[in-house]
């Protein structure tokens, strides 16, 4: 048999800490709450998670900012800095406003050779804009400015008020600066973007809708397109849309709405998402029911479960039901090519959040970023708030890095229990989901008693509680997942399965452990085994002699 091992086209184009990212959008309207909503993982086979830190500050005349170009760590140059800098924890600022992204890639004759590259341009942004609209003008200004250094982008832009999607490409060679295109999501719906460039025709008059002048011109001076402006497609002209683009993105957005638009509708969106056909999945559609950041959070955890893509659905997921695969994404058997499912849920990811902006609550929490580190699926997701002014030690990317172990490091904690339950998923995720749910229940309760406790209270009061609060919560987070991890390594030891009473692991009246439960593999496996060398593994009547 002839294998051949393949990159999928559309992420390797993509950045080393941007491999695959995804964004979720739910817009006021589409919440419980009211709130807007934004999630975000940084999916990186390098990078460690960890929660950014940079303080509010005041700037004398003359003083400059460096440019460090977040996949790299590379010096890019410096840019004036403005007189005040606000706070920013991850990416969120004192405001609440709240920046994700995705890479898309596009045309490759278009990458920026400027001065900003796209992790600057979030973190830059949130030190200098309260609202989305601001951040959009200072994101545009200063690719415009400075030029923009990376390939193409898509971000999610929120604050309390709204939340806008904006899709940005840098012009080549041909100038410094860069096109772009930025829609208002609706009130009352959802939307998304993971790695493909999800704005297609767009109203060109429209004070919800906006655009750089020239990217429709510049895209048939280049030679991309020909038609009328009204008719003007931004994703077909300056991204690439191949199998990589569809299946292994747009997908992702796909489950978001399949998941929690009404019963159906998304059916007819299928066969673009797998091949290309039909209409374009829509930038945003109208939920069922109001979305809660569990929702989200769960979203976050997605597997393609209960669809078509399901990734319980082949041999590939093992004998324990483990919907992961390991890279590279595509092969080759047989001068056949095949692809692995990428899931919004990844092993690689460094770091994940879903943030909640909503102007009822006192302004030290008007928005909360509900923050993980490792896989969203298997991490618990603890409230920092938009006053906090620290980082707990867990989360700080001084304690450990991805080449150093470290115990008090969250991140590190996290992979202690996932890469457990990745060798025995079905056995072992019950357990994890468990203490889970326990955590993040316990903290959303919490929460919700902190922003009655805080009324009234005044701003610098409110934020030491609530950086009392985070340093707590994160702690307790990090302890229980270690114990947690000892546990499955305790019960699951040896391809066993240790019997429980009580909450402890039994033992007979000797003091001797019991016999433990031989948990085996499933139906499929044994079948894909039998199918693979049954004839040598089969057992033969013996004659008793």
């Amino acid at each position: 048999m002839n294998i051949r091992i393949l990159m999928l086209g559309a992420l390797s184009l993509a950045s080393a800490a941007a491999m695959a990212c995804t964004s979720l959008i739910a817009a006021p309207g589409a919440t419980v709450s009211g709130s807007s909503m934004i999630t975000y993982a940084a999916d990186s086979h390098t990078l460690y998670g960890a929660l950014y830190h940079q303080p509010a500050a005041d700037h004398g005349k003359g003083a400059v900012r460096p440019v460090v170009e977040w996949d790299t760590g590379k010096l890019l140059g410096e840019i004036p800095e403005v007189s005040h800098t606000y706070s920013t924890l991850g990416n969120m600022n004192e405001h609440g406003l709240t920046i994700s992204e995705s890479t898309w890639g596009g045309r490759p004759e278009l990458e920026g050779s400027g001065l900003i590259d796209y992790g600057s341009l979030i973190y830059i942004t949130l030190q200098r804009a309260k609202t989305a609209r601001e951040a959009i003008k200072v994101m545009t200004d200063l690719v415009k400015d400075y030029g923009y250094a990376s390939s193409g982008e898509s971000f999610s832009i929120a604050d309390p008020d709204e939340v806008w999607i904006m899709e940005l490409i840098g012009k080549g060679s041909a100038d410094k600066g860069a096109v772009w295109v930025a829609r208002r999501v609706p009130d009352g719906y959802i939307s998304g973007h993971a790695n493909h460039a999800r704005i297609h025709k767009f109203p060109l008059k429209d004070k919800e809708t906006l655009y750089s002048p020239d990217v429709i011109d510049f895209a048939r001076k280049q030679g991309y397109y020909s038609g009328k402006d009204e008719d003007f497609d931004f994703s077909r002209a300056y991204a690439v849309t191949d199998a990589g683009a569809l299946r292994g993105c747009d997908a992702r957005v796909w489950a978001y709405f399949n998941r929690y638009a009404p019963e159906g509708t998304m059916d007819q969106y299928i066969p673009w998402v797998m091949d290309g056909d039909g209409e374009p999945l829509p930038l945003w559609v109208k939920p069922a029911k109001p979305l809660a950041a569990k929702d989200l959070k769960d979203m976050m955890r997605d597997h393609f479960e209960g669809t078509h893509l399901d990734m319980n659905n082949d041999i590939g997921a093992g004998p324990f039901d483990c919907p992961y695969r390991w890279r590279p994404m595509e092969y080759e058997v047989d001068g056949v090519k095949y692809t692995h499912e990428r899931a919004i849920a990844t092993q690689q990811t460094g770091f994940s959040f879903v943030a909640d902006m909503n102007n009822n609550r006192h302004d030290a929490m008007r928005g909360i970023l509900w923050f993980g580190v490792d896989d969203a699926n298997t991490c618990v997701y603890v409230p920092v708030f938009c006053g906090n002014t620290s980082v707990p030690r867990s989360l700080d990317e001084k304690t450990a890095d991805l080449l150093t172990l470290s115990w008090d490091s969250m991140f590190w904690v996290n992979n202690y229990v996932a890469n457990q339950a990745y060798n025995r998923y079905s056995q072992m995720i019950p357990d994890i989901r468990r203490v889970q749910g326990e955590l993040e229940d316990a903290l959303s309760t919490e929460v919700g008693r902190l922003s009655v406790d805080l009324i009234g209270k005044d701003y610098a009061s409110a934020s030491a509680q609530l950086n009392s609060y985070t340093d707590a919560a994160a702690e307790d987070v990090t302890k229980r997942y270690k114990a947690l991890g000892d546990y499955l390594f305790v019960k699951y030891l040896d391809g066993n399965i240790k019997k429980e009473k009580d909450g402890k692991f039994e033992r007979s009246a000797d003091g001797m452990p019991v016999q433990p439960v031989f948990g085996g593999y499933n139906e499929r496996y044994f079948r894909s085994i039998v199918n693979d060398a049954g004839e040598r593994l089969k057992v033969h009547d013996v004659k008793p002699q």
